[in-house]
C-alpha cells in the first residue's frame, strides 16, 4: 500500500486505467472472434462487415497505447489476409 498522498492516488488511477484498459482489449477480442467465426463458417459479407468493426476497434486501442500500434495493424493483416484465403477458396 502506497503512504503517500500522491502514491494513493496512483493507486485509485491505475485501477480505474486498468479496468479500462481491459474493457477495451475485451471488445477488441470479441470483435476478432466474431471475424474469425464468420470466416470459419464461410460467411464472407458478414466476415467483412465484422472486420470493419474490428479494424476500428484495434485502431483505437492502438491510438489509446492500450496496445501497440504495430501489433494492431499486424491483427488486421492477419484477419484481412483469413477473409481473402477465404474468398479465393471459394
Amino acid at each position: 500500500m502506497p503512504n503517500t498522498k500522491s502514491g494513493k492516488k496512483r493507486l485509485r488511477q491505475n485501477k480505474v486505467l486498468r479496468l479500462r484498459n481491459r474493457s477495451i482489449k475485451s471488445d477488441m477480442r470479441t470483435q476478432m472472434k466474431k471475424v474469425s467465426a464468420a470466416v470459419e463458417a464461410g460467411d464472407l459479407e458478414t466476415a467483412e462487415r465484422e472486420y470493419q468493426g474490428a479494424a476500428r476497434k484495434l485502431d483505437r486501442a492502438g491510438a489509446r497505447k492500450v496496445i501497440h500500434k504495430n501489433t494492431a495493424a499486424r491483427y488486421k493483416s492477419r484477419l484481412q489476409k483469413r477473409i481473402l484465403a477465404a474468398k479465393t477458396q471459394t
